[in-house]
Parts: C-alpha cells; structure tokens; sequence
C-alpha cells in the first residue's frame, strides 16, 4: 500500500516538477520559484552528476527504488524516457530523447535565467 502510494506520488509530483521546468519561467508570479527548481534540476543533473552520472535525478532515482521494491523492472535510463514510455507506449530512441530532453533544459534554464535577469534589472532601475 505505501509503495503503490509512494509510486503515484512520484509519477505526480516529478511530471509536475518537470512540467513547471519547462514552462514556469514564462509567468510573472512563478519565475523566481521557477529559477530555484531550474537550478537544482542543473545541480542534480551536472553536480550530483559528476558521482552518479551525467543527468541523475534523485527524484529518478527514488522513484526507481520505489518500482525495484514492487517487483516492477523498468528498461528506461531517464524518466523522459519511461514518462514518454508509458504514456505512448513507444519506446523512443533513448539517445534521442536525452538530446531533445537537454537542449529544451537549456532553453528553459535560459530563458528563466534572462527573465529573472530583467525583472532584477527593472526592479533595481526603478529604485534608483
């Protein structure tokens, strides 16, 4: 019962998180929020990467566990990869959706970065 809990917890919670890293940015009142996830999915990612790989999640990873403890063995290395999995059933070219999934991060981690740059800018401007 836990683990089934736990598992959907980790399909909600981790599709929203990645949902709102690539569009969070786009609004006011969440770019500064969306700048923190977007910097600790980069550390996660390059950090924690430079131990466990390039790209780990610990959210990935504990969901991963959360599977291996109910018996169920997933074939996906990324959770792009098992999300686009299970919703489509087709199984994408893994190195494909490693690069689209990265160059869409990058973007986002732009993008945040440059509006959250001019909303700073604006906010010191107008103070002066």
């Amino acid at each position: 019962m836990w683990l089934s809990f736990l598992n959907i917890f980790f399909f909600v919670f981790h599709t929203t998180f990645t949902l709102f890293n690539i569009a969070g940015w786009a609004f006011p009142k969440t770019r500064k929020l969306h700048l923190i996830t977007i910097l600790l999915t980069a550390a996660s990612w390059f950090i924690l990467g430079i131990w466990y790989g390039w790209g780990y999640c610990f959210c990935t990873d504990w969901h991963w566990q959360v599977r291996e403890a109910m018996g169920i063995h997933d074939r996906s290395n990324s959770y792009i990869h098992f999300l686009l999995l299970k919703l489509t059933g087709k199984n994408f070219d893994t190195n494909l959706v490693d690069n689209v999934t990265l160059i869409v991060f990058l973007l986002c981690f732009v993008l945040s970065v440059w509006v959250n740059y001019k909303v700073w800018k604006k906010s010191r401007h107008s103070l002066s």
